[in-house]
């Protein structure tokens, strides 16, 4: 009787943290979508909230932006310069502790401002996420184009 009532308590444990997992992931890809949102509305603000107390934020072509002043900087430089029409596609996230990543790509279109032409977007992203006070942020992205040029 004490094997059974221990594996039993083991398999409810397994759950637990399977549910655990599960929820986690949700808010996760929650976040994701509210990225998707921000950056589809050139909203700084709302892409920082998504962000972390120390953030990395590493573009294709550039150097890391370290830290909340440089991140912020850097998007207010994107946005200027594109606009964005995108949808996020999430392939993975595994949660590890108050750590997860998650693999995602970008599809859509971004209009270029200053002479408004309109171009195919697609990138390869993974996102590096803590658990701060309760709630996942973005701690470190990275994005690489999908595309070729034409």
């Amino acid at each position: 009787m004490k094997l059974f009532t221990n594996v039993v308590m083991g398999l409810l444990l397994l759950v637990g943290v399977s549910v655990q997992a599960t929820g986690d992931e949700e808010q996760i890809k929650s976040q994701i979508m509210k990225y998707e949102s921000a950056l589809n509305k050139s909203d700084v603000n709302s892409v920082l909230e998504l962000y972390g107390m120390n953030p990395i934020f590493m573009p294709q072509g550039s150097p890391a932006q370290i830290g909340r002043d440089q991140v912020r900087k850097a998007y207010e430089g994107v946005f200027k310069a594109i606009k964005l029409n995108i949808k996020f596609s999430v392939y993975e996230i595994e949660v590890l502790g108050s750590t997860a990543w998650a693999r995602t790509s970008s599809a859509g279109k971004t209009k270029i401002n200053a002479t408004g032409t309109i171009v195919n977007e697609g990138n390869n992203e993974l996102f590096i996420f803590k658990k701060e006070k309760d709630s996942w942020k973005i701690h470190r992205y990275l994005f690489s184009t999908n595309r070729t040029k034409p």
